[in-house]
Order: structure tokens, then C-alpha cells, then sequence
């Protein structure tokens, strides 16, 4: 095993200790060593970074200063180890990601969405009474479908304060939710009869009782 690849099992490890949990930027900076490994290189170097950094080359320009990044982080830990190691400078790829203005749905636009909802087919009757309440959860608080919508992470709400497990560095998120997103009892009924034994302790199950997936909340909202 090469010394950068020793020293990223332990950089990640210890990340991961302290509540980070890496999962993209473990996975690139693994190729990363794979792409150091090739080019024959035993530590860091700024132009091997910006070489990684820049693949592929039609991408674009914010994502390349986002991997930059990555290998930057593992380079500050790398050089109390390795005196060769070099940190390339923060403005080397000097491109940042500008966040777009967001859109506001107006009143009329949202009671048409979760009425569209309340038509979802289902062979239950679960997903037309599940999909209007995830939904409003995960608008009204501002959450994001890929991380924090109640669906895909363990919940309850109890008091109208919706209880998210598992959040960013292994802690938990409460956030607080109007009251009718949480007149639950149909939905509760609904899935008590059609999964009296859920394979999970999420307040949201899909149809056959799972916990649901990513893809399935953002899909729907």
C-alpha cells in the first residue's frame, strides 16, 4: 500500500471519528491517490492536485475548484507527516459556484402541487395521503429532498417538532412544523393497515412498508 494511500485511510478515519461522514468526497479522493499512484508521485504536489482537479475537462469550473478543495483539506493533513507534501494556495483554481436565485411558489401554485399529490396512484391508498404531508414537511422548513426531507432519514413528529436522526456530524436536527402538517391520523390508519409490520421506524413508509428512498421524495416533490 503507497504512503498517500496510508494516509488517507487514516484521514478519513479520523474525520469520520469526529462526525464527518465523506461519503462523495471519500470516494474522489480515493481516485484521487489512484490518479497520484499512476503519475508515480508519493506526496502532494500543487500541480498534481490542479492536474486531478481539472478532470474531466468539460466540467465545470466551480465543480473543479470543489475538488481542488477536497485534496487541499487532505494536504494540510498530510504535511504534518510528510515535509514534501506542498498545500496548494486556496486561489489556484480561483472559480466559485454562484447559488441561483431561488424560486418562490406562489399560494396558488403550491395548493395545485399538493393537489396533484393527493391524485398520486397507489395500490394502497397510502402514497396519495403520505406524499401532501411529506411534502409541506419538507417545504415549509426549508429542507432538502437529498438530505434532510423527513422521507429518506429516521423521524417523529411529536409536538409539531419533526425529529431528524443521523444529521451532519452524527447529531440531530429539530425543526418545527405548522399544525396541519401533521393531522395524521388517516395517514397513520392507512399505513397501520397496509403495513402492520414496517421494515423501518421512519414516519414515512412507501406502499410496502420500507423506509423511503432519495430518488422517491425528491421525485415526488
Amino acid at each position: 500500500m503507497s504512503p498517500l494511500q496510508v494516509a488517507l485511510d487514516e484521514y478519513l478515519a479520523v474525520r469520520r471519528a469526529l462526525g464527518y461522514k465523506l461519503r462523495l468526497s471519500g470516494r474522489l479522493l480515493h481516485r484521487f491517490v489512484d490518479f497520484a499512484e499512476r503519475q508515480g508521485a508519493t506526496y502532494i504536489t500543487s500541480e498534481l492536485a490542479a492536474a486531478w482537479a481539472t478532470l474531466p475537462g468539460s466540467a465545470q469550473p466551480a465543480q473543479w475548484t470543489n475538488r481542488l478543495g477536497m485534496v487541499r483539506r487532505f494536504a494540510l493533513y498530510c504535511s504534518a507527516q510528510e515535509p514534501r507534501t506542498v498545500v496548494p494556495p486556496p486561489d489556484l483554481l480561483p472559480h466559485r459556484y454562484r447559488r441561483p436565485e431561488p424560486y418562490r411558489y406562489s399560494d396558488e401554485q403550491i395548493k395545485r402541487l399538493l393537489d396533484a399529490a393527493r391524485r398520486l396512484p397507489s395500490a394502497t391508498d397510502l402514497r396519495p395521503r403520505r406524499s401532501p404531508r411529506s411534502s409541506v414537511c419538507t417545504w415549509r422548513p426549508g429542507c432538502e429532498p437529498t438530505s434532510r426531507a423527513p422521507g429518506p432519514r429516521r423521524c417523529r413528529p411529536t409536538n409539531g417538532v419533526l425529529t431528524i436522526a443521523g444529521r451532519s456530524c452524527g447529531k440531530s436536527r429539530y425543526v418545527p412544523c405548522i399544525p396541519p402538517a401533521w393531522r395524521t391520523s388517516a395517514l397513520t390508519r392507512t399505513a397501520d393497515r397496509c403495513c402492520p409490520d414496517p421494515a423501518t421506524s421512519s414516519f414515512f413508509v412507501s406502499d410496502r412498508g420500507t423506509r423511503l428512498t432519495e430518488w422517491c421524495v425528491r421525485w415526488t416533490s
